[in-house]
């Protein structure tokens, strides 16, 4: 409990006194030994039992994404954050498309294609894992059962940290069973520490706050407790930021990975893409896509999922911006063959026929066996 006022303490005075404090008290925190698995009689027990079930279930999952590439990447990241307990941590992508990571008692961490999609580089999607790490290393999960007591709040609980119900359980209870505010607080400066040890850039880690609150600001009235269940419980991403910007303001240098990001998630992006436009949340997605395209503008395959989602959008002057990006996209070569299928929309819509009948053409000869290819010859 010392420990844990000692961390708090240092974070709010990084934000006053430009984070040396800070820096200095959580690069002193010692990690716990490993942890044995505790006794099945006790409240531990019964939740690593619980959470060993909800990991078999995630194993066989649809939700899972089944990469081995990907998941050996993610745990490599891990390993190097977790040191001594690398052995009793193992990491699941899973196919969600909102910004969130979880980590259970028993060392089963989740880590959402959302999250993937909106960070940057290795150094930040590290801060997060890292993060998720010190709230296991810290116990907070365990002290969280021990305040929960009303048996109906208690499987609640359990079902939170599990798979199960996936986005809607975790979003409807996560804001009453969450962590605190300082289990978060303390879980951002020990992950900080953990980055540090591991030798990644620190300051990469409030970037991730910053990314975030861009694309609240552009949707759900600026409340980021409606857009995504991690928002629920955690510091304003304000406050996040300039805590973790003071944290680090005394490291430089570090480990990236921006190269080596991307190179993972190259085959994989687009499926994110479009889960992320089924989404329906199209003020998010164009803040997320602005940064995706100024990240590497010469991809046509981010001005087509920009341009759809301004179609679908359907907003002011969406339909003029959409087409100019489809445009665009064909004119820098190859473009998804989704590009003429979304033109062949809108010149349908505008009855101009020729023209639409030309881009279905084209969406089919390119994309001969797509799923609603039967559909679109109906049209022609």
């Amino acid at each position: 409990m010392r420990r844990r006022k000692v961390l708090l303490a240092a974070c709010a005075q990084a934000v006053a006194a430009g984070g040396a404090m800070a820096s200095s008290s959580a690069s002193d925190w010692v990690a716990p030994s490993r942890f044995g698995r505790p006794d099945a009689s006790s409240d531990e027990g019964g939740l690593w039992a619980l959470m060993d079930r909800e990991e078999t279930k995630l194993r066989r999952s649809p939700f899972l994404l089944r990469d081995a590439p990907l998941r050996d990447y993610l745990q490599g990241i891990a390993d190097k954050l977790a040191g001594e307990h690398a052995a009793d941590v193992r990491v699941y992508p899973v196919r969600t498309p909102h910004f969130n990571a979880s980590m259970a008692p028993n060392g089963m961490m989740q880590v959402w294609s959302g999250l993937l999609l909106r960070v940057d580089n290795e150094a930040q999607l590290a801060a997060v894992l890292g993060h998720e790490i010190a709230h296991y290393l810290q116990r907070h999960s365990i002290e969280r059962l021990r305040d929960v007591k009303a048996r109906s709040a208690f499987g609640l609980f359990f079902g939170m940290l599990g798979v199960a119900g996936l986005v809607g359980q975790l979003a409807n209870t996560a804001g009453a069973f969450g962590f605190s505010r300082d289990h978060e607080r303390e879980a951002d400066a020990i992950g900080l520490t953990l980055m540090r040890r591991a030798g990644y850039d620190t300051r990469e880690a409030a970037k991730v706050w910053d990314n975030l609150r861009s694309e609240v600001q552009a949707s759900y009235g600026g409340d980021p407790g409606k857009s995504s269940p991690m928002f629920a419980t955690h510091p304003a991403s304000e406050e996040r930021s300039a805590s973790l910007s003071a944290m680090a303001a005394g490291d430089s240098g570090g480990f990236v990975g921006s190269a080596e990001f991307n190179q993972r998630l190259a085959g994989l992006q687009r499926g994110m893409l479009e889960d992320e436009l089924r989404r329906g949340q199209f003020g998010p997605t164009l803040v997320l896509l602005e940064r995706l395209i100024a990240r590497d503008p010469l991809r046509s395959e981010l001005l087509y999922f920009r341009g759809e989602a301004r179609r679908l959008r359907a907003g002011a002057d969406d339909a003029e911006l959409a087409l100019r990006d489809f445009e665009r996209a064909m004119e820098m070569g190859h473009e998804p063959p989704e590009v003429h299928r979304s033109l062949g929309y809108m010149y349908k819509q505008r009855e101009e026929i020729d023209s639409a009948r030309a881009a279905f053409a084209r969406y089919l000869e390119r994309a001969p066996q797509a799923a609603d290819a039967a559909m679109i010859r109906s049209f022609l």
